[in-house]
Formats: structure tokens, sequence, C-alpha cells
């Protein structure tokens, strides 16, 4: 009768030692899942900047270079989308290929160009400038969870790297938004 308590006891240990683990990384894992999640704006609008998404870099082939994002978007409807550029010629970005945008099926495709020049912009520093580029305007139907990807030789690591100093030499892409439109 000993032996029968004594295992039923160290049965019901290790189930409970599992359990236990099983909740802490379920709330280990909620949390990462939250910390690496972008939010819709009260307004409607996403901003997407480079340094907060997971990056893909071939310095082969920079044309492939890509950067994800998980977004959770509470109001669906028509977005415009705009890049935002750091670069130091404001009539040439110098994007030797278009950039694509991807959100399940929608897929932009835009050679970017210099639609507004901001001087003092906060984004970047001297001597650069910031200028944004309207990619075109695309519909999200459901809310929901969507993983929004950017594929771009202008997404640059940060490096102090000689050949990464060379790539931004002219224009480094640095975020994209989401803009509702209105009617």
């Amino acid at each position: 009768m000993k032996k029968y308590s004594y295992w039923l006891l160290v049965g019901a240990f290790v189930i409970v030692a599992v359990s236990c683990g099983n909740e802490v990384r379920t709330t280990i894992d909620k949390k990462a899942e939250s910390k690496n999640q972008i939010k819709q704006k009260a307004d409607g609008s996403i901003s997407l900047k480079l340094e907060s998404a997971d990056c893909y870099h071939d310095m082969v082939n920079p044309s492939s270079n890509t950067a994800e994002w998980n977004v959770i978007v509470s109001k669906s409807g028509r977005f415009d989308v705009w890049l935002s550029s750091a670069t130091k010629d404001t009539t040439d970005l110098k994007y030797k290929n278009s950039v694509m945008l991807r959100i399940l099926d929608n897929r932009l495709e835009a050679l970017p160009e210099c639609d507004k020049i901001f001087q003092n912009s906060s984004d970047v520093k001297y001597p650069f400038f910031r200028a944004d580029s309207f990619m075109g305007s695309l519909y999200i139907q459901d809310t929901g969870s969507y993983n929004i990807q950017l594929i771009s030789e202008k997404i640059i690591p940060d490096s102090k790297n000689e050949d990464m100093a060379n790539l931004i030499e002219n224009s480094k892409l640095i975020s994209v938004s989401l803009t509702p439109v209105s009617r």
C-alpha cells in the first residue's frame, strides 16, 4: 500500500509540474507575441517602422531584402500606402527596382518617387531628408491579425560596415504608413 501511495503522489507531482510549466510557457509566448505585434492606431492609421520589423538581408542580391510585421487591424477599409525614405537627393531616390508590399492576396508594387519632402523631420539626421512616396491604395476587408511584407533593395541593415555605408549613400527605406481613405 505504501508503494502504491508513493507512486500516486509522484504521478500527481509530475502532472502538476508539467501543467504549470505549460501555463508559464503560454504566458511567456503571449507576452512575446504582443511585443512583436503592431496595433492599428485609434485614427485608423498603421505606422510600420523598419526598426521594429523582422528583416532579412541578402547583400549579394539586395533586391530580395525583406521586412515583415505582424499587424492587428481593428478597423478594416481602404488604405493609402506611403513609403518614407531617408535621402540626400530630393529629386531622385535612386531605387533600382520597384518596391513590393504584400498583405494576404493584396499586392502593391511601385517605383518610389519624391512626392513629399520633409526638411526637418525627426525621423532622419543631417545630411538626409525624409521623402515620402505614394505607393497606391489597397482594401483590407476583415479585421484581425495580418502579416505585412515589404520587399526592396533599400531595406538596409544598420551597420558601420563600409559596404553598408556605400549602399545608404543616397537613400534608405525607413517606414511604411497605411492611412485610411475617407469618402
